[in-house]
């Protein structure tokens, strides 16, 4: 599935996104008010969270090609130091420093080498998109501001977790089916469940971007789409991947 974000607009948007997670943290009244979307954290975990999944991708791009994640010595010490936010934006700026220094071509460890995503900073980047902005949108809901993702956001995400998430789900352990997803925004895309759909009724579904990469999260309800077809399919699709 064809990205649509070049490697300079993915940093562009690694940087706003996670911008905005801190806006909206900063905005909150209580750090330790529990995360709907992640109930098992505090928006400090969330930051936390972020702050650490920048540094730890940040070590890995800057390691390049690897058979193994880096190791904690190249990591380093991810645990959150002084002032919150400002070490969440000295994370970022490492994430995006080593990115802007290896270029998208460089090759690096990734857990989805079973996919057909590349393993390249390239692929980080445009992952590491998604990873901001979906937990941007975890801290506006705590915060009781969330606002949609960008349709750019949205529009690379949809194929992008295709690509990662489902790519790395194993196969498809229900009966043959096909899915197609209609965006109100004009994208659309088809998802194949079996090497063979011959003859295999299509489920589609329609809805904005945003709603539907947040659903496919898992962050917003299943009610947000509008399906024809196949409800049930649906419901289990969403239910594959693991998204731990």
């Amino acid at each position: 599935m064809r990205q649509n974000l070049a490697f300079t607009e993915c940093l562009a948007l690694v940087d706003e996104r996670s911008a905005a997670l801190r806006a909206a943290v900063a905005g909150a009244a209580d750090l330790d008010v529990r995360v709907p979307t992640c109930p098992d954290w505090s928006l400090r975990d969330l930051v936390a969270h972020v702050g650490e999944v920048h540094r730890f991708w940040a070590a890995a791009v800057a390691a390049g090609p690897s058979a193994e994640p880096p190791a904690d010595e190249l990591v380093g010490d991810v645990a959150p130091r002084g002032e919150l936010l400002a070490w969440s934006a000295e994370s970022t700026a490492l994430l995006l420093t080593a990115l802007r220094t290896v270029g998208p071509e460089r090759g690096c460890w990734s857990w989805w080498g079973k996919s057909d995503a590349p393993l390249t900073a390239g692929a980080v980047a445009r992952h590491q998109v998604q990873e901001a902005a979906v937990h941007a949108y975890d801290a506006q809901e705590a915060a009781g501001r969330p606002q949609p993702l960008p349709a750019a956001v949205a529009l690379d995400g949809v194929p992008e977790f295709f690509t990662v998430s489902y790519g790395t789900a194993g196969p498809w352990p229900h009966e043959p089916a096909r899915v197609a997803f209609h965006t109100t925004e004009g994208p659309h895309w088809s998802l194949d469940l079996t090497a063979d759909q011959a003859g295999t009724p299509t489920t589609t579904v329609h809805a904005p971007a945003s709603d539907l990469l947040l659903t496919l999260h898992r962050r917003a309800p299943l009610d947000r789409l509008r399906i024809e077809g196949d409800r049930t399919l649906i419901e289990r699709l969403l239910a594959w991947p693991s998204l731990d």
